[in-house]
């Protein structure tokens, strides 16, 4: 990312466990280093339960009153019945980003079958990117990897930047 652009982003981790206190966030806390390492400044961190009207409730407040270039979720995303991430993102979202979870999906079944049960979505809301990532440290980890040299253009374009894509040097 170019050192004279930072962006603001949120890491919003969904668990029940986590939001009691039952469980470390040992993925959300992760997603920290590797976005601030990538040039990204943290300006939201919050661990919440699985419950659908929630996490749309907070992406809707982050995307629309934080001043955030990106959220990323981590958690909600496979089969299990309490996974609604994705059903939430698509409830809050303008325009899907399709790629950004295809291409994490792609990579992942590299990695293991496993990645074919992954539900998750990638959207705008405004002029904020939204990701949702598995909620394994290892796997977000793996998923962020895949699509990072795309983001700062992603959000570059989102923003209205109006250089063409072959002209707009992300770095």
């Amino acid at each position: 990312m170019s050192a004279e652009v930072v962006y603001n982003c949120g890491i919003l981790t969904l668990s029940d466990k986590g939001s009691r206190g039952e469980r470390d966030d040992t993925s959300g806390a992760n997603l920290q280093k590797i976005m601030r390492a990538a040039g990204f400044k943290i300006m939201a961190y919050e661990v919440i339960p699985d419950k659908l009207e929630l996490i749309a409730d907070k992406l809707t407040t982050w995307a629309d009153s934080r001043g955030l270039d990106i959220i990323i979720t981590t958690g909600g995303t496979g089969v299990s019945p309490s996974d609604v991430t994705p059903e939430a993102t698509a409830k809050v979202i303008d325009r899907e980003l399709p790629g950004i979870s295809e291409a994490m999906r792609a990579a992942s079944l590299e990695i293991t079958p496993h990645a074919m049960l992954s539900r998750g979505k990638s959207g705008i809301r405004g002029t904020c990117l939204i990701i949702n990532l598995p909620g394994s440290k290892k796997a977000a980890e793996e998923n962020i990897a895949t699509v990072m040299a795309c983001l700062p253009h992603a959000i570059y374009k989102i923003k209205g930047g109006m250089a063409d894509c072959g002209e707009h040097k992300a770095d």
